[in-house]
């Protein structure tokens, strides 16, 4: 009998599959040939929860415990190949692939160590880096300055913000499942602003020298 796919699983195959989208985009920029392709979008996609699941010590890592995620990968890079060879993808579809798959990847890896047993700094930590690591990964291998980095981005800053919702509102008395899709689209709409309105952090100035008596 075939086990069910329960929700985290499917925000992890939906998130695995819009990464790999993102990366597919990425390395179609950078004018990779299809094997670099499928290389990016792989580490995109699976990137940041094969770092959660090795700090976390759970054996074997997401992708290997369930090979269906690797299929996904190669569907979607596929899949996004054929639609590029039509028609071409502006830049902002990439940073909205790319926030679509840091919304799904951070309250998914945030729910996974609730599971463990984790407290809410802890699931804070690892739900962000589930969202982030995968696309500082595709940008180093691209020789790019990570989104996580670059120019007062507010990125990891996003997944933040949802994750924290997402515990609020579970204190708070709302369903496990409401409070993820509220966490979810926290994330999105706030990065959404910030690549459509230009939104950044604010940054820190201090002097270029120290004052000489």
């Amino acid at each position: 009998m075939d086990i069910p796919i329960t929700a985290l699983q499917l925000m992890d195959y939906l998130g695995v599959a819009v990464f790999a989208v993102s990366g597919v985009l990425a390395a179609g920029r950078k004018h990779l040939d299809w094997f670099g392709v499928l290389v990016i979008a792989t580490v995109t996609a699976i990137g940041g929860g094969t770092l959660r699941d090795l700090l976390m010590d759970r054996n074997p890592v997401f992708w290997m415990a369930d090979t269906g995620y690797l299929w996904t990968i190669l569907a979607a890079t596929l899949l996004t190949l054929l639609l590029v060879r039509f028609r071409e993808i502006p830049l902002r579809a990439l940073l909205a692939a790319d926030a679509l798959g840091l919304a799904l990847f951070a309250i998914s890896g945030a729910r996974i160590a609730e599971a463990a047993g984790s407290g809410g700094i802890i699931a804070v930590i690892l739900g962000t880096m589930t969202g982030v690591a995968g696309g500082v990964f595709r940008d180093i291998l691209l020789a790019e300055i990570p989104l996580l980095l670059r120019n007062r981005e507010i990125y990891a800053t996003a997944a933040i913000a949802g994750i924290v919702l997402y515990l609020l509102l579970q204190d708070g008395g709302f369903e496990r499942a409401t409070a993820a899709y509220a966490g979810m689209a926290a994330i999105v709409l706030i990065r959404f602003a910030a690549i459509f309105m230009d939104l950044r952090v604010p940054a820190l100035k201090l002097g270029d020298s120290e004052k000489r008596d």
